[in-house]
């Protein structure tokens, strides 16, 4: 049984979370899933993240790694200038796309292939002014006081 999610109350009572509840909306539909290549998402720091995809039988002239916004794309495409004829072919040679929604901030330090494994490193960078500050408390210091005006209610003759 597959139940469809309603999210616009959220998005009438909501303001600047469009991307959160997109993203929700898309992940309650059901796609058709593609398990290839296989890949592990890994925390290795507190900010920092590691994809590892097992792309065996590719060289690096054969993928292309590209970050547009908040998403990342990983895609292959095997060059077709073989003229084998395979007995059996279990190694996959097919192209594939796989995309990677990132969260804010969240940027490509690194990318690597050694052992038919592609490495893509990650990292979250808050900028300064959006990472938690302590305000400081003093005691000695009156505000200034705001003066109150009040609006006059006095009609101009014409």
């Amino acid at each position: 049984m597959r139940t469809n999610l309603d999210f616009s109350p959220l998005f009438r009572s909501s303001i600047g979370f469009d991307r959160l509840l997109n993203a929700l909306e898309a992940a309650s539909h059901a796609e058709a899933v593609d398990n290839w290549p296989p890949y592990d998402i890994v925390k290795t720091d507190e900010d920092d993240y590691r994809i590892v995809m097992a792309v065996a039988g590719f060289s690096l002239d054969e993928l292309a790694i590209t970050q547009e916004q908040n998403m990342l794309f990983v895609a292959g495409e095997k060059a077709n200038g073989e003229d084998v004829q395979y007995l059996h072919r279990g190694i996959a040679g097919r192209s594939f796309q796989r995309r990677f929604e990132l969260a804010d901030h969240v940027k490509v330090v690194g990318a690597g292939l050694v052992d038919g494994l592609l490495t893509v490193d990650l990292k979250r960078e808050i900028p300064e002014e959006m990472k938690p500050r302590k305000i400081e408390i003093t005691a000695d210091t009156a505000l200034p006081k705001a003066e109150t005006k009040q609006i006059g209610t006095e009609k101009q003759a014409a």
